[in-house]
């Protein structure tokens, strides 16, 4: 057996936290039974990301499926700043108290990977950024961090779970492993070429045993226009500069017409390393600093009790939405009951970002394919700054 809660165990709320089952055992022992409204909410981003891309709303309304709740929400994949209501869940407390934990579980690591996808998509532009993570999380959850690293902004996803999550093919090069079994990376590169399907990219692993400028010079001779790219997974040890080794090879392979073979560059990839060497590479292999991303800590918290605001210190009372204006790009959080938000910049109507996504237990609004979500973060994203 693994260490796992499958989802007939998730739904069954035994990943909860005790302390709700015991809160919905005095309640229903005392007899008292109220509507609340609870929200969800953010103070502040991890490394003080000035925003967040809002994910893992899709397994939260699976998990509320059949549930006497109602839910409004951004839809995912909504670009957030602290202080935003994402989500508000309106119902009797004790019918969903106990899916709490799973709850935030779901978005709080979502939105996390989601967000840090959006960051070093928005740094490396047009450059192709694949997700390489899923190795270094627990494989239970290899699905939900592909989708969300992918609606966040990464072009493509390693694992065979994530690519069917997200509609796609895996995308993947040549592991150490083939080059140290087989010997020599020519021949290695040769043995996939005659294996493998023609329209897998033939993209080279090529700092196994030699210097990177000369196993490239090699592979590519042999393969000729058969090689799409290389890839240098070169380790930190080994490094030393390592723009001015991709450089080099950029060069070597250019002056000896290989001008089309693409260069690929992975190995403890994150942010810092995108805005280096965005302009002498051609994609990035991303993996750690995208799926082990830090969570958002998302809070949950009552914010009306049968229709009367009323919340805990610290916390705003009432229910909210978050309104944009179309025009200036404003925002402000104001009560759910308001109907109508005029934007005080330019004296419009603003809309409503926050959606009915729930009536009762069951979905009401359409959810899009990971395609659109990745649309609309990449379409927002570009507005703002990191």
């Amino acid at each position: 057996m693994f260490y796992i809660a499958d989802e007939e165990k998730i739904k069954a709320n035994y990943t909860t936290d005790v302390y709700f089952v015991r809160t919905v055992q005095v309640l229903k022992a005392k007899g008292i039974s109220k509507k609340v409204k609870m929200e969800v909410f953010l103070k502040r981003t991890p490394n003080n990301y000035p925003w967040g891309i809002f994910a893992g709303l899709e397994d939260v309304l699976h998990l509320f499926e059949g549930d006497n709740v109602d839910i409004y929400a951004l839809p995912e994949g909504t670009l957030f700043y602290p202080g935003e209501p994402v989500m508000t869940i309106v119902g009797n407390y004790e019918d969903f108290a106990m899916r709490e934990t799973a709850m935030l579980g779901f978005i709080c690591q979502a939105t996390g990977i989601a967000t840090k996808a959006a960051r070093i998509k928005k740094l490396a532009g047009d450059k192709l950024v694949v997700h390489f993570g899923a190795r270094r999380m627990h494989p239970a959850i290899t699905p939900m961090i592909e989708r969300a690293a992918y609606i966040g902004g990464m072009d493509g996803v390693a694992t065979l779970a994530g690519a069917e999550a997200i509609g796609k093919n895996p995308v993947g090069t040549m592991p150490h492993a083939l080059m140290l079994i087989v010997g020599d990376t020519v021949k290695a590169a040769m043995f996939f070429d005659e294996v493998i399907s023609e329209d897998v990219p033939r993209i080279v692993l090529i700092d196994t045993f030699m210097d990177e400028k000369f196993e490239s010079i090699r592979v590519a001779q042999e393969l000729g226009e058969k090689l799409s790219g290389i890839r240098l997974d070169t380790p930190s040890s080994r490094r030393g500069d390592f723009r001015k080794i991709v450089e080099e090879v950029r060069w070597e392979l250019d002056i000896r017409g290989f001008k089309h073979v693409k260069i690929l560059v992975s190995g403890g990839i994150d942010e810092g390393s995108v805005a280096e060497l965005r302009d002498v590479v051609d994609s990035f292999g991303v993996g750690t600093s995208v799926s082990a991303a830090k969570t958002f800590d998302f809070s949950f918290d009552i914010v009306e009790v049968e229709d009367k605001v009323l919340a805990k210190r610290g916390k705003m009372s009432g229910a909210k939405n978050l309104w944009l204006c179309d025009k200036c790009g404003w925002r402000k959080v104001a009560l759910m009951s308001e109907e109508r938000v005029i934007c005080s910049s330019c004296g419009i109507p603003m809309k409503s970002l926050t959606e009915k996504f729930m009536e009762k237990g069951k979905i009401v609004s359409p959810l899009p394919a990971a395609d659109k979500i990745r649309e609309y973060v990449l379409s927002q994203v570009k507005k703002v700054e990191l």
